[in-house]
């Protein structure tokens, strides 16, 4: 009867709800094709607008300096010259610390989360972790000058200071006097802001580590760092890579906190004790004081170079991404 029901053709009623039911998804499928396609033209659009701005309103600061704006430490708005080379450095100094500082201790709580952990803690801990990425960065900023800053003051940076007396590098690194504020302690501070979001990427891709290759490992004797090592993070390296870039684009652009703690300094020192300043330090400082076209411009100009670091330092991260995904293929 099935084979007899099949061959009966079928009739033009069905035959035309079949047609109308075929063109109606052809018609949703291109109009979500579109739609998608439309949606990212329109960021590649906003991304082109930003830039365009940017270089616009740079244009008479980086056209009256030149390449001497990159290069020149002096800040001075009465004399009219200015120049980015010291919140450049403190830009890309506190975040390569805080980076250096929050990626071993985020990997390390992941490790301890997933492999080490007991149960019924792992579910708080992993909350208060990610908890600390909810808490705006005007009270880590108060938090830091009022609590963090004095603390360093008084017992850190005294001990420090004693600690690198005549060490070769080091005595330059840890010289006082000890203001409290300055790069270092916005490194801690971004540091401590950066690590909820690593520590939850990172727990997110250990997660997807099949167990089968776990317990093969820990079944032929394989120790939890040795398992850890050779086994979960070659597995989730670009994953891992993925949150180390996220919180390092957070650490380059972040400015209230660090507005409070490094000091608002315009001069580079060897000292990590010493105040300095930030590129969006510097533009939240400075901009609604700006009464001359140049001045304005030349903190556009700040914003621009720091649009070019973010966009340089991911692109390279992505180069190496595609470089570790085409060895693994290999």
């Amino acid at each position: 009867m099935t084979t007899i029901a099949a061959a009966m053709p079928l009739s033009m009623e069905t035959v035309r709800a079949r047609e109308a039911a075929v063109r109606r998804f052809a018609f949703t499928d291109s109009l979500f094709r579109r739609l998608t396609f439309a949606a990212a033209i329109l960021v590649l659009m906003i991304l082109g607008g930003v830039a365009v701005s940017l270089v616009a309103g740079a244009w008479p600061a980086l056209s009256a300096f030149g390449p001497s704006f990159l290069t020149t430490e002096s800040w001075n708005p009465v004399t009219e010259k200015f120049g980015a080379l010291a919140p450049i450095y403190g830009t890309l100094v506190t975040s390569g610390i805080a980076i250096l500082i929050a990626v071993p201790i985020g990997i390390g709580i992941t490790v301890f989360l997933t492999e080490l952990c007991p149960r019924p803690l792992r579910r708080p801990i992993g909350i208060a972790v990610e908890l600390l990425a909810g808490i705006p960065s005007i009270i880590y900023g108060i938090w830091g000058l009022f609590v963090f800053a004095p603390f360093l003051q008084t017992y850190l940076q005294p001990f420090f200071i004693k600690l690198f007396h005549g060490v070769p590098v080091l005595s330059s690194l840890f010289a006082g006097p000890p203001y409290g504020i300055g790069i270092l302690t916005s490194a801690l501070i971004l540091a401590i802001m950066v690590l909820p979001f690593i520590t939850s990427i990172t727990k997110d891709v250990f997660d997807t580590v099949p167990a089968v290759l776990k317990e093969s490992a820990y079944g032929i004797g394989c120790t939890t760092w040795e398992v850890t090592r050779r086994v979960v993070i070659p597995y989730t390296r670009i994953g891992i890579m993925g949150g180390v870039m996220l919180g390092l684009g957070r650490a380059l652009g972040e400015t209230m906190a660090v507005t409070f703690v490094i000091g608002n300094a315009h001069r580079i020192s060897a000292s990590l004790f010493a105040p300095g300043t930030t590129i969006s330090a510097s533009i939240a400082n400075e901009f609604t004081e700006a009464d001359g076209a140049l001045y304005t411009s030349s903190l556009v100009a700040l914003g621009l170079i720091l649009f070019v670091i973010t966009f340089l330092i991911l692109a390279a991260a992505r180069f190496m991404l595609m470089r570790i995904e085409r060895r693994a293929g290999s």
